[in-house]
């Protein structure tokens, strides 16, 4: 028997574009979407968020547990809300919607976010009962409420850049209404 007459109906010599280095579950994911700086602040917030939740979750008792409550509920929220962001960037989903909105929404989740999460870190500080948990929840809760608020400082500077360079020329009104239409 020949070699090619057994191989050649099941064997593939090219394996296009779909096979390769970056197949299945992998290929699904884009992380140059966002930029280096972006991207590390979002793998920051997503993981300091995780670590507030779990640290408050080790606390197995509390005097005041207002404070804990409300920390539990936005360490955990905003927990959520980076990873759904953080999946909208990293995924084909990110073309199938208005790419405006997505960083619209991503603007205004990320300053929500960072600054619920600063007060309820603040609130968690004056309640806590000083258990070494509690001091790991509410310094991870501080870093990852910053990273948010840093992250839309970002997003602020990056929007007033991209409008700058949308504005025509520094014209005053009173220029632009002395010169002649035609000239």
């Amino acid at each position: 028997m020949e070699n090619g007459a057994v191989y050649s109906p099941t064997t593939e010599e090219d394996p296009g574009p779909a096979r390769g280095p970056r197949s299945g579950i992998a290929a699904y994911f884009f992380l140059d979407r966002l930029p280096g700086p972006r991207r590390v602040l979002k793998g920051l917030q997503l993981l300091l968020s995780l670590l507030a939740f779990i640290c408050e979750e080790v606390v197995s008792q509390c005097t005041l547990c207002g404070g804990l409550y409300f920390f539990e509920f936005v360490s955990c929220s905003a927990f959520l809300l980076s990873l759904l962001i953080l999946i909208v960037y990293c995924t084909p989903f990110y073309e199938k919607v208005d790419t405006t909105k997505v960083k619209s929404s991503d603007f205004y989740i990320t300053l929500g976010t960072g600054c619920v999460f600063l007060l309820a870190s603040i609130i968690f500080v004056s309640t806590h009962d000083r258990t070494s948990a509690e001091i790991a929840a509410i310094v991870f809760g501080f870093l990852a409420s910053f990273m948010f608020l840093l992250d839309f400082v970002i997003m602020l500077y990056e929007k007033r850049q991209e409008s700058q360079l949308r504005k025509p020329e520094n014209t005053t009104r009173a220029e632009a209404l002395t010169e002649p239409l035609n000239a």
